[in-house]
């Protein structure tokens, strides 16, 4: 009788799926490395400095005595009150700072609201195209996915009705992401009651990722689930954080806001998994949603100006399809009209073969749908300079233009 060797990883950590977008990023920075004029749409960040005045106040508290010790898991009283005045201020309904959970960024208030949410076999309603993160997390808290897809033809957003006919029995949560990572698509404020209405006569929990809401164009309005359905309050998580809006990727400050008993759950958990975030970031943050807006709005002036000739060059392409992303910053396209064709002796019949030949052919960095869902898609982050971001959709045109 011999014994069966133990895997070295566990099931759960050899099951997760590593981050195609990060891949993507760090593929094309290999790449530049090595001196080759690659460009790279695959980044999901601002390309701007985070604003001086932020800086400024790290700075600040970096000489402060106090910002070398630990500090409450939850996050500095000051920034916890803060971030309550800033949904107020920007989301239009009241918090307390008891509601408030400063996380080390975004992702980390993604994974903590799924974990206290979800028991095993418990199924969360997943609108997809999706951020490749969220899948994964349901999975690691022991959840489900259940995805509901919505097409280009649909704006890339889900109806009630086909919600509802992904409801089981076993259906604990709703994920609302909008503005969207991947498609840019925003629900309007109507759209968003209706959902809102959905889960709330079925006693379904929505957790609502807000880490876009300042990222607007066009004549999208702000819709927050809260907000506009106030019942819903004591069955909602919102995530957000300062990473996109202020330029602040690298300095991991997001937070969870919802009810006290399930930020209390989290707080208790993220006090064994990394205690306080860095007291240095959460000063940085700290002055991020306390002070003027003026840089963001700068920031989302030319991030329009750049959707708008990444769309217009898109479009122009025989084969893609771009519905107008009206929030983030990222264009997503149906690109089932060149599959299968042959371009310079090559047939990708995948939109990951399709990226593959892009890289390969030309020096740009796509990611293909693979990573958000079905195939025969392409995202593109329009977070770079308006010169890389003309030279590299004009490469992916002349390619293309050669598809037969």
């Amino acid at each position: 009788m011999t014994n069966t060797p133990l895997s070295r990883v566990s099931a759960r950590f050899a099951a997760i799926t590593p981050s195609a977008t990060l891949a993507v990023d760090a593929r094309a920075k290999a790449l530049k490395a090595e001196g080759r004029p690659v460009i790279g749409f695959g980044a999901g960040e601002p390309d701007f400095a985070t604003p001086a005045p932020i800086v400024e106040a790290a700075l600040a508290a970096a000489q402060e005595p106090a910002m070398h010790r630990y500090t409450p898991a939850a996050g500095l009283p000051s920034l916890r009150e803060a971030v309550a005045a800033k949904t107020l201020r920007d989301s239009g309904y009241e918090v307390s700072p008891a509601q408030v959970l400063i996380t080390n960024g975004g992702k980390q208030a993604v994974f903590q609201a799924f974990a206290a949410l979800l028991n095993e076999g418990d199924e969360a309603i997943l609108p997809t195209p999706y951020w490749t993160t969220y899948p994964e997390v349901i999975k690691l808290a022991g959840g489900v996915p259940v995805e509901v897809f919505a097409g280009a033809d649909q704006d890339y957003k889900v109806t009630v009705e086909q919600l509802e006919a992904a409801r089981t029995p076993r259906t604990k949560l709703l994920l609302h992401c909008s503005p969207s990572n991947p498609t840019g698509a925003v629900y309007t404020p109507e759209e968003t009651i209706a959902i809102g209405q959905w889960a709330l006569e079925h006693g379904i929990w929505v957790i609502t990722d807000e880490i876009y809401e300042h990222l607007l164009y066009e004549d999208a309005a702000p819709a927050h689930i809260v907000k506009l359905v106030p019942e819903l309050a004591n069955q909602t998580l919102v995530l957000n954080g300062v990473a996109k809006t202020y330029a602040m990727t690298g300095w991991r400050v997001g937070w969870m806001i919802g009810p006290t008993d399930i930020v209390a759950a989290a707080t208790s958990f993220q006090s064994h998994l990394t205690s306080n975030v860095s007291n240095v970031a959460q000063r940085a943050a700290l002055e991020a949603v306390t002070g003027s807006l003026d840089a963001v709005y700068q920031m989302r002036t030319a991030f329009d100006r750049r959707r708008r000739t990444m769309l217009a060059m898109l479009r122009d392409i025989d084969g893609f399809e771009v519905p107008t992303p009206k929030g983030a910053f990222y264009c997503y396209a149906n690109v089932d009209g060149v599959l299968g064709k042959s371009i310079r002796g090559t047939v990708p019949t995948t939109s990951s073969e399709l990226a593959d030949l892009i890289l390969s052919e030309v020096e740009v960095a796509v990611v293909p749908g693979e990573a958000f869902g079905p195939s025969g898609f392409l995202r593109l982050s329009y977070a770079l300079s308006d010169e890389d971001l003309v030279e590299g959709v004009s490469r992916i045109q002349a390619l293309m233009a050669e598809a037969k």
